[in-house]
């Protein structure tokens, strides 16, 4: 199936599954303008399909989607064509993916940042295997935590959404699911089998019970406390007051 994405992304129906694979494992899934438009146009098209009762979105590689394609946007803005349309799109896609009627399961297995975030967790279902790791790293460049991050974060209890959106430190899968950035975790080697009978049933609340592996917390309950204190106060000031 072709919506435009050319040799980065790839589309494919598989049987009551509308499969979405991110194909740039060199650039770890950086997502590109192109790859926007794509999704969002596969989105359309799959939301007034009968026979599809899922969409799955995967990546190949050891990334899921380490961001934006930072290259691109950084030359464009050095040839005075600052890339508006780019973060527009990708804005109205993360808008898309909220609001899109279908389960949307997100399989994301390595790295995921950034724009990766983006056309992931806004979705119905967020599953990570335990080589995932989640991060907002946009702070160290000096930019906010985009693409819908300031919607998902103050959901996290705790003020672990702050925490995480002021630092861009990772966190791994049990941290993310305790959080509920994520909906459900499994085993990595689990991603075929759950693709298979996704593509069978395209019930995705049912196959995630049968495959769900519960994980861990991974930050300390001291550690969670001190974050709790120190990043609850209501302004940046008060928070760095609290943390010195």
């Amino acid at each position: 199936m072709d919506f435009g994405g050319g040799d980065e992304i790839r589309f494919e129906r598989l049987g009551r599954a509308g499969v979405v694979t991110l194909t740039r494992p060199k650039a770890l899934n950086a997502v590109t303008h192109n790859m926007v438009k794509a999704l969002g146009k596969a989105l359309d098209a799959w939301e007034e399909d009968p026979g599809i009762g899922v969409v799955v979105v995967k990546a190949e590689g050891r990334a899921f989607s380490a961001g934006g394609d930072i290259l691109h946007i950084y030359e464009a803005g050095r040839a005075g064509r600052p890339p508006v349309d780019f973060f527009a799109d990708e804005y109205r896609l993360n808008a898309r993916i909220a609001r899109f009627k279908k389960p949307y399961v997100a399989l994301i297995d390595g790295i995921v940042m950034g724009g990766g975030v983006g056309i992931s967790f806004h979705g119905s279902h967020r599953v990570l295997t335990e080589n995932a790791q989640f991060a907002m790293p946009e702070v160290g460049i000096g930019f906010f935590p985009d693409v819908g991050a300031s919607h998902l974060l103050p959901d996290l209890g705790g003020s672990f959404g702050m925490y995480l959106g002021l630092t861009g430190n990772r966190i791994r899968y049990g941290d993310a699911l305790w959080s509920g950035l994520a909906t459900h975790t499994i085993k990595a080697e689990d991603q075929a089998g759950l693709l298979d009978e996704l593509a069978t049933s395209g019930d995705a609340n049912a196959e995630l019970r049968d495959f769900f592996v519960p994980a861990k917390r991974e930050t300390e309950r001291q550690d969670l406390e001190a974050i709790s204190r120190h990043f609850s106060q209501s302004s940046l000031a008060g928070i760095i007051d609290s943390l010195e």
